[in-house]
């Protein structure tokens, strides 16, 4: 078996634009720890914007460098909107154990966030170092 074979890929990235919320660290129980984010995209008629969540796993060094840029501003319950690109979108389900909802079954969406394009903190526009490609 030769090692040095390029693997190739089909891509499936989803781009759009959301609030960034719950930035933490995550440890499971096997494996390695990661960032991790929520992301409330934003979609439909401007009079009636809809929202999506997105439990996302930070990848890629400019994505995390800017991830905890924003966290200060996050956690400090300012409105970070990032524009952002999603890749490996997929759906989990899970079923609710308390509330109106116990015992039906839920959806959570989950994805990679690889990069952030822009960022607007309370509505002013921050600077963002963007990954330089060789």
């Amino acid at each position: 078996m030769n090692t040095n074979e390029n693997v190739k890929y089909f891509d499936l990235h989803t781009a759009g634009i959301g609030y960034l919320n719950r930035v933490r660290q995550v440890t499971p129980e096997e494996g390695t720890p990661f960032l991790a984010v929520t992301i409330a995209a934003i979609h439909g008629s401007v009079s009636n914007v809809q929202h999506t969540y997105f439990e996302c796993g930070v990848y890629g060094e400019q994505a995390q460098n800017t991830v905890r840029e924003l966290q200060p501003a996050v956690e400090g319950e300012s409105k970070v909107l990032i524009g952002f690109t999603l890749s490996d979108l997929r759906a989990d389900s899970f079923t609710f154990k308390q509330g109106d909802k116990a015992g039906e079954t839920g959806v959570n969406l989950k994805a990679r966030l690889i990069k952030i394009a822009w960022a607007k903190v309370d509505g002013e526009k921050v600077s963002i170092q963007q990954q330089r490609v060789a």
